[in-house]
């Protein structure tokens, strides 16, 4: 029986990955739920899981919770969640959102846990660090980001050094096409709505954008140790072809699958054994009959090719890039920018930036404070 914490279990990720453990009940268990603001959702989930551990955002709630479920350990805020991760667990998923996850992956991490993550800020942010900690503590990081669970799985059984390039596939995001004119007149309904995939406000505008894109990159080239000159960026709008690998003997092995997040979550879980499970399977006489591949659109599209200048400058750029990103984003998703108003403050941002190198975990945190304040200047 694998114990398994799961932080962020009121979003997409993790109430995705408890519907994983809901059907597999002989093999996991549920140690740890933790949310921000969906209070109501979390009791659901505590009366039907059980676990040992729950932690919330606000004081408040959390005393609410521990009159309500005197049995359960309740705590709070950020010392609630490094304490979460660092548990007597057999692996953490960590599903936050931004930021803000990479602390309790870096503690979990020091304290001996297996950590599955859909947060790639993480690594966007803090590449060299985590993967460092990992690397000292011969502790597991596993992809359930889809593209990167589609790499790890292409890369099982082969070399390192025979790998050529990763073909980083992106749907293109429901603006393909578009002009920056007509990104200029894009609406936050038009941006929530993606064509493929169902996932929580600050992803799907990040893919809108196409800075999730870019955010991948980077956390490509830390999780899979390569260059980025080994990383293509490639359009696939049926999202079918969720990445592929193309070794230096010329062969390209892709994985393909319907756009199912508990595909990535199931094999993270049960890794590097594979769950039997009843989802509905690709017909790929229908939904793979036509598979269309494109260069993306650096130009009008400005985030990816940012993406890849912050990460070969190094130091603080990435974290930089990341903190603008989130705080526009929010700022966004509260109707007080526009749309194209995100990519155009990041470059801005990117330009003004003083960046710094060897970071630590507080100096990478003081690098995501200066940008948010300096995307804020820029507005």
């Amino acid at each position: 029986m694998k114990k398994i914490a799961i932080l962020g279990s009121t979003g997409s990720i993790g109430t995705q990955a408890l519907d994983v453990i809901a059907h597999h009940p002989d093999r996991f268990c549920v140690t740890v739920l933790s949310c921000s603001r969906k209070i109501d959702r979390l009791c659901q989930q505590i009366e039907e899981f059980h676990p040992q551990m729950v932690v919330v955002e606000q004081e408040k709630d959390a005393l609410d919770l521990a009159k309500k479920y005197p049995d359960i350990q309740v705590e709070f805020g950020e010392k609630g969640l490094i304490g979460a991760a660092c548990g007597d667990w057999d692996m953490v998923l960590n599903s936050l959102m931004g930021i803000r996850g990479m602390i309790p992956t870096y503690y979990g991490l020091k304290a001996g846990n297996d950590i599955a993550f859909a947060n790639k800020e993480t690594l966007v942010a803090g590449g060299e660090l985590i993967m460092n900690t990992a690397a000292e503590t011969g502790q597991k990081l596993l992809p359930v980001d889809s593209e990167h669970s589609a790499i790890f799985q292409c890369l099982q059984g082969n070399p390192q050094k025979a790998l050529r390039r990763i073909l980083l596939t992106a749907s293109g995001g429901p603006f393909r096409g578009f002009t920056l004119k007509q990104l200029a007149q894009v609406t936050l309904a038009q941006a929530l709505k993606h064509p493929k995939w169902n996932m929580g406000s600050k992803i799907t505008i990040d893919s809108a954008t196409m800075m999730n894109k870019g955010l991948e990159v980077i956390e490509a080239k830390w999780l899979f140790d390569v260059s980025l000159d080994q990383i293509q960026v490639v359009v696939h709008p049926q999202s079918i072809v969720h990445s592929a690998v193309e070794y230096w003997d010329g062969s390209v092995i892709a994985q393909m699958g319907k756009p199912d997040m508990r595909i990535p979550i199931s094999y993270a879980f049960s890794y590097p054994k594979r769950l039997a499970n009843d989802y509905e399977p690709l017909d790929l006489f229908t939904e793979g009959a036509a598979l269309t591949f494109e260069k993306p659109d650096m130009e009008v599209f400005k985030n990816i090719k940012l993406a890849f200048e912050a990460s070969r400058m190094g130091g603080s750029y990435p974290a930089a890039l990341n903190g603008a990103n989130e705080i526009l984003v929010q700022l966004f998703l509260e109707g007080k920018i526009r749309f194209i108003d995100i990519q155009n403050t990041i470059e801005r941002v990117l330009n003004d930036h003083k960046p710094q190198y060897n970071l630590d975990l507080e100096g990478i945190l003081e690098a995501d404070r200066q940008a948010r304040e300096s995307a804020l200047t820029f507005l």
